[in-house]
């Protein structure tokens, strides 16, 4: 495991267990904003800059959000993906790609021509951006 990610996920942890420990309410309307404001941007922060790659970093982040999730009073005996669903969150991993595809979206509407954004088929689409790419070179 990388130690940068073995830190946030200690710092993390630890935000989370305070926001345990003070918390009087277990409500999705408690525990959803808190988390969502203090721990889930260190984890965010480790997933966009470090991007793990090993399994075990990724499921080192993934168990703090799992712990936020099953502090949600009447949501303790759901799997977890019915947990994030319910709660309208994202795995880390799914947020990640999210982000990376978000960035493409914005790259490519700056960049590459509307024709090739908007082709009909993927080789159509490889054929216009190798166009484009090769009038940037």
């Amino acid at each position: 495991m990388s130690q940068q990610c073995a830190q946030v996920a200690k710092k993390a942890s630890s935000i989370l267990a305070c926001i345990k420990n003070s918390t009087a309410s277990r409500t999705r309307e408690v525990i959803v904003p808190l988390y969502s404001a203090l721990v889930r941007p260190h984890l965010k922060y480790c997933v966009q800059f470090w991007a793990p790659h090993y399994k075990r970093d990724i499921e080192v982040l993934e168990r703090v959000q799992r712990r936020a999730t099953k502090l949600v009073k009447g949501l303790e005996h759901k799997s977890d993906e019915e947990r994030l669903r319910e709660l309208g969150l994202f795995s880390l991993e799914t947020r990640r790609l999210r982000g990376d595809l978000i960035a493409l979206y914005n790259y490519l509407k700056e960049v590459v021509a509307r024709e090739a954004v908007e082709s009909p088929s993927l080789e159509v689409f490889k054929r216009r951006l190798d166009e484009v790419l090769r009038d940037m070179v």
